[in-house]
């Protein structure tokens, strides 16, 4: 495992919401990152930890290889990948994403 997937790993394990994402969760970079934290506040997450992968190339690769997706924002709970925005959004309207984020 490289230094990268090591730190990406812990960092995953050791906090209970992480998203990567493309900016920060003051100012996305980009519509589906703005819509993965709109929809993380919809649900009562509390202290989300964001990466921003445009920060390190080696993160913004690495958290592809990671996880086996192929695009950003990734979504962790609990050191388990959820998905990206898309399935954050199909979470939220079936209620599954506040019941998975609840303490």
């Amino acid at each position: 495992m490289s230094e990268v997937q090591t730190w990406i790993k812990e960092t995953v394990t050791q906090n209970p919401v992480v998203l990567f994402m493309k900016g920060t969760a003051q100012f996305p970079q980009c519509g589906f990152s703005g819509r993965a934290i709109q929809l993380l506040k919809a649900n009562g997450a509390e202290n989300i930890v964001t990466i921003n992968v445009l920060e390190d190339p080696a993160v913004r690769q690495g958290i592809k290889d990671y996880s086996n997706w192929p695009t950003v924002p990734q979504l962790y709970v609990k050191g388990e990948f959820v998905g990206g925005s898309d399935i954050m959004n199909e979470m939220h309207e079936s209620g599954e994403l506040k019941t998975l984020l609840a303490p």
